[in-house]
């Protein structure tokens, strides 16, 4: 019987047939099989998080026919998605929008530091997050995606300028994500105390922290090596439509 993208066996036990040799080769089914799972929703081996928490579905590193079928059951007629790895072949009526690379960096290095100056976002906080989020284009970020982890924002006369925060979670890591400023106070180190703060809370747990960022925002990356990430692996996201 098909569970969860694995199968159980006649003695009881859960085998997963898909498993990745490392949690953070596929980190969005390790997460919902793990400490996301009460977002998840999963049709054989795709899983998909509730789209108000984040829009990241997980899928086998190379998709069968089976696959293909399950992922277009789970984003409905027209729904798209980013496919994570290369070489993706994709089904008559699938349609490819964009490709991007990118980067996972791994923060195992990374020097982490409490900032009693950041303080812990709330929903209540959650409309200024969108804005900010809309201002400085980090990356997806939903009505709920502040339930994934802890957020850390420092405001300034009042007004959120700057956060960061927890995505994926697979077994023993944590991502660091939504790492943004407004262009107003740029320069001033906040990226860097931020980042630093949300690694010290995921350090605390026991965990390291990791994150992904695209290829091209060299400036980001090289932030980020500073502070001591290195490259872990490259990768590519297809985004892709299924058939209408």
């Amino acid at each position: 019987m098909e569970l969860n993208g694995g199968v159980q066996i006649t003695n009881g036990t859960f085998l997963d047939v898909d498993t990745a040799a490392h949690p953070l080769d596929d980190p969005v089914r390790a997460s919902l099989r793990g400490v996301h799972a009460r977002f998840a929703s999963w049709v054989g081996r795709i899983g998909r998080y509730d789209p108000e928490v984040a829009r990241f579905v997980g899928h086998p590193a190379v998709l069968d026919e089976q696959d293909w079928a399950d992922l277009a059951t789970t984003l409905g007629p027209g729904g798209g998605t980013a496919l994570r790895g290369f070489g993706h072949e994709l089904p008559p009526g699938w349609t490819e929008h964009q490709v991007l690379d990118s980067v996972q960096m791994d923060g195992s290095g990374l020097r982490v530091e409490p900032d009693p100056g950041l303080e812990v976002l709330t929903p209540a906080d959650v409309p200024e997050m969108l804005a900010l989020i809309a201002r400085t284009e980090p990356g997806p970020f939903a009505p709920r995606t502040i339930e994934m982890g802890t957020y850390l924002g420092l405001r300034v006369d009042g007004r959120l300028v700057a956060m960061a925060g927890e995505r994926m979670h697979p077994p023993g890591w944590t991502e660091i994500s939504a790492v943004c400023t407004d262009a107003e106070f740029r320069g001033r180190g906040l990226a860097s105390r931020l980042v630093r703060a949300v690694g010290a809370g995921i350090r605390a747990r026991g965990e390291i922290p990791f994150l992904h960022a695209v290829a091209h925002n060299t400036t980001a990356i090289s932030l980020y090596e500073t502070l001591g990430f290195t490259l872990r692996q490259r990768g590519r996201l297809t985004l892709v439509q299924a058939p209408g």
